[in-house]
């Protein structure tokens, strides 16, 4: 929201600089993102008039000018503008004036003498381009500050507003809250004169009353479309980031600016029968203003006549409905169209408006009314007309639901304690009607505040207002514990510290994603579709963390980072029945070396072992098993469900070589997804005593199928509970000359170890003969 801080002081003007209104804004919630001057510093640049002109005598295309500057004698200066005529007025620089890049000095031009130069637009740093000399109107006083005439001392401010603040997307609203904070009195709406002395009025008819409370209209006839904006108006529009287009337009855009309200006219000549407010049927086509031919679906509001659509309500108006140069009567429309019915819509045709911005975020629905007699005062003193009566349908209107609000909770959240007078007084300059209960206020709020429905909103208000400056910081008071938590629970925190030791980067994604992720990624046909999508592309909850983080690598990739390894701690979203379920979950992804590239290590590009080592770091000392199991977003022969006491925890595999080649990446990156409420617990450390003889180690070397599995071998040997086992890990995998075809060696180092006494040779091949068996039930052969 782009607006003048000039216009702004003619409707409440607080004793503050323009750097102390800015900040004001920005401590109470409306962000003060830009504020700049309106115009280049100079100075000594007046108002002149042209007295005489008459041709240089040794130059074709210059002229000396007589110019009156308000001063005893008319200064002489020498001008080579194309556009200078005599009675003209226009800028002029003084001797001595400084403008951008240039100091004005006494000079002679071609031998005669100059004292002082005419400026255009661009010579004032007003423009970027400029014709010639820039031309004043007729009223501007002879001897001026251009400055003071222009208002050149005007600043341009741009406030960053939440979308709860609605109310404030006008320059009503913005003096509104600037009253409130100061408790300097606003100057009074502009009086309604005009007499409603036409006779013409169209009939309307609301179909879809719940999307459409409030529909006011009138006709004017008799307007002159051609007639010229004035120049202050063209100054306020332009200053606010709108250009001049006509008369009737730069009205409503005008009125929309200063009280928040849409406005449309339509050329009535144009319009068919009566008025209709309906929903779109199937089939309709309008044609916008912005020149876009629109399949109108059947969940868009629109203004119809008997023939047609006219407009898309609460979007834009429809062109061939648009007033012209040839218009001479209107239908002046200002409505209340409910935030649902249009949010969303202009996304959806690929555009904005200004009006759909503020409808979607709520206008308040008891300024139609004075809105469209605003309109009409403006359009009656700029292009004549007579006003008819105004034609107004009104349904079922929003209704404000009081909140109660108690000091003793505006203390307990803001730590202050207030006295019931000064919270009253707060909410009396912030418009809000309430009734006192003791040390409550039963608080209702006005009808342009949509954001105020529960008691921590009223308390911020009274924050705002009071001024988060002025609340003082005090250390807090609070019960602490020695042991916040159980040893055997694991902060979230301590989990990303973890993956950051494993040379992880903490990626965060939003939780929004392309309906095409959950298709292609997790086999999710059916996602949670969000109702209003900030983008086409982020349209569905995710129900995994693998989507942002592929898209993280790739721009990591893009950028020439040839090793990635990323993670992210994240909520998923699912849908059970009717019911919604959100579960958070630790991800991560692994691409290019398996290592830092270093000369002591050879390079090998990371692979699912690799990760799976990541895997089972994290969750030590608890002990995961892994099933091979088919998922989609992995490759068939290189996936698996992570297991934790026998209970699926999560997947991890390589990504699918289709997706690899969709995803554009050169290589295939290895992929885990793991739920958190797994981690959170871990097992206390158990303490036993160290041994003082030595560890004894056999090794045991077994032929096995291709499709047996070494987790199935390793179970199968802890299961057995040999004696003195201290450890079993596969250290050699072998296939080739010796092995014969469909076949795999395996050798297994196996630790046995008593605490008490070294272990006798009998010991030793008891517990190894008992592991052999175990071996031997799985279809496994010891090799000799």
């Amino acid at each position: 929201m782009q607006f003048s801080e000039s216009w702004l002081r003619s409707l409440v003007n607080p004793s503050l600089s323009s750097e102390e209104l800015s900040h004001l804004l920005t401590m109470a919630g409306l962000e003060v993102e830009e504020m700049k001057p309106v115009a280049a510093a100079f100075d000594s640049v007046v108002v002149g008039q042209v007295l005489t002109k008459e041709k240089h005598p040794d130059a074709d295309r210059l002229n000396v000018l007589t110019v009156d500057v308000g001063q005893a004698v008319p200064l002489s200066i020498v001008c080579g503008a194309g556009n200078v005529s005599i009675g003209m007025k226009a800028p002029c620089a003084l001797v001595g004036a400084k403008l951008p890049g240039i100091e004005i000095k006494q000079a002679k031009v071609r031998g005669i003498a100059s004292f002082g130069m005419m400026c255009s637009e661009k010579e004032l740093g007003l423009a970027e381009e400029s014709a010639g000399l820039m031309v004043l109107d007729a009223e501007a006083t002879v001897g001026q500050s251009i400055r003071a005439h222009l208002d050149l001392d005007d600043h341009l401010i741009t406030l960053k507003l939440t979308p709860n603040r609605c109310d404030c997307l006008s320059l009503n609203g913005i003096a509104r809250e600037v009253a409130a904070l100061t408790g300097t009195a606003m100057t009074s709406l502009p009086a309604i004169t005009f007499n409603e002395a036409g006779t013409q009025a169209k009939k309307i008819k609301i179909t879809a009353a719940s999307a459409c409370p409030r529909y006011n209209g009138r006709v004017i006839s008799g307007v002159n479309a051609q007639a010229q904006t004035p120049a202050w108006m063209v100054k306020r529009l332009e200053r606010c980031g709108l250009h001049s287009v006509s008369a009737l337009v730069d009205v409503t855009n005008y009125v929309l600016l200063e009280l928040g309200q849409p406005l449309h006219a339509f050329d009535l000549s144009k319009l068919n029968g009566d008025i209709e407010v309906r929903f779109a049927r199937a089939g309709e086509k309008l044609k916008l203003l912005n020149e876009q031919m629109v399949d109108l679906q059947d969940d868009m509001l629109v203004i119809a006549d008997a023939n047609a659509p006219v407009a898309l309500a609460g979007v834009m108006g429809g062109a061939d409905s648009a007033v012209g140069d040839a218009t001479t009567d209107i239908f002046l429309e200002s409505a209340f169209f409910a935030p649902s019915v249009i949010a969303g819509k202009s996304r959806r045709l690929g555009f904005s408006s200004d009006a759909a911005y503020r409808y979607e975020r709520g206008v308040d629905f008891s300024a139609a009314g004075y809105a469209l007699a605003r309109a009409t005062q403006l359009i009656l003193d700029i292009c004549g007309g007579q006003a008819g009566a105004v034609t107004a349908v009104q349904g079922e209107l929003p209704v404000r639901h009081p909140v109660k609000l108690r000091a003793s909770r505006v203390l307990r959240v803001l730590g202050i304690a207030l006295p019931t007078d000064q919270i009253a007084q707060i909410l009396l300059r912030l418009g809000m009607s309430f009734v006192q209960q003791g040390e409550a206020f039963l608080v209702t709020p006005p009808s342009y505040r949509f954001d105020i429905e529960i008691e921590e909103d009223l308390i911020e208000e009274i924050a705002r207002v009071y001024g988060y400056e002025n609340i003082q910081p005090a250390p807090i008071q609070a019960r602490m514990s020695i042991l916040p938590r159980k040893e055997s629970q694991r902060p979230r925190a301590k989990l990303m510290h973890a993956m950051a030791a494993r040379d992880y980067q903490e990626t965060i994604n939003y939780a929004f994603v392309d309906a095409a992720w959950e298709r292609d990624l997790c086999g999710n046909s059916s996602p949670i579709t969000l109702k209003n999508p900030i983008a086409s592309q982020m349209s569905v909850m995710r129900s995994s963390l693998l989507g942002g983080l592929i898209e993280s690598l790739r721009t990591n990739l893009a950028r020439k980072q040839m090793r990635v390894r990323l993670f992210e701690v994240g909520g998923c979203f699912s849908k059970v029945g009717n019911v919604y379920l959100q579960q958070e979950r630790l991800a991560g992804i692994a691409y290019g070396g398996a290592q830092s590239e270093q000369w002591g290590v050879p390079a090998h590009h990371v692979d699912f072992y690799d990760v799976k080592g990541d895997v089972e770091a994290l969750f030590s000392p608890l002990s995961l098993s892994f099933k091979a199991v088919m998922h989609t977003a992995s490759h068939p022969g290189k996936s698996a469900k992570i297991l934790l006491d026998g209970k699926e925890i999560g997947w991890i595999g390589e990504l699918h070589p289709q997706l690899q080649q969709q995803y554009d990446l050169p290589n295939p990156p290895v992929w885990f997804e793991v739920d958190v409420s797994a981690l959170t617990s871990t097992s206390l450390p158990k303490v036993s005593a160290i041994s003082r003889v030595p560890l004894v180690r056999r090794d045991i070397a077994v032929l096995a199928d291709e499709s047996v599995l070494v987790s199935t071998l390793l179970s199968a040997m802890y299961e057995v509970k040999a004696p003195y086992v201290k450890d079993i890990e596969l250290f050699d995998l072998y296939r080739g000359k010796g092995v014969e075809q469909g076949k795999k060696s395996l050798a297994f180092r196996v630790l046995l170890q008593d605490t008490q006494k070294t272990l006798a040779e009998s010991d030793i091949e008891s517990s190894t003969q008992l592991l052999v068996l175990a071996l031997e039930k799985n279809g496994v052969k010891l090799r000799s």
